[in-house]
């Protein structure tokens, strides 16, 4: 299997993000371990975990909360009532 690359990676984590949302909250350590699951940790380590979740909040795409801990999730909604 080839190297994934940050995108590809990023984009696993946006889907297990949308997958969970509502249900669960992720955690950075969360996402990580997920991610070295899908893709063996000869793969992808906790430092390129870490690019890909940089890239995930940098676009927009996630953004961190904090509940009594840190976590990812999606953006609110632009116009729902809250």
């Amino acid at each position: 299997m080839s190297q994934p690359t940050v995108d590809e990676v990023a984009e696993a984590m946006y889907d297990l993000v949308k997958v969970t949302h509502g249900k669960k909250n992720l955690k950075a350590m969360d996402l990580t371990k997920a991610m070295i699951e899908k893709f063996g940790e000869d793969a992808v380590d906790k430092k390129f975990c870490k690019l890909a979740i940089r890239q995930l909040i940098d676009s927009g795409r996630c953004i961190y909360s904090y509940f009594g801990g840190s976590f990812i999730t999606l953006p609110p909604e632009e116009g729902s009532g809250g």
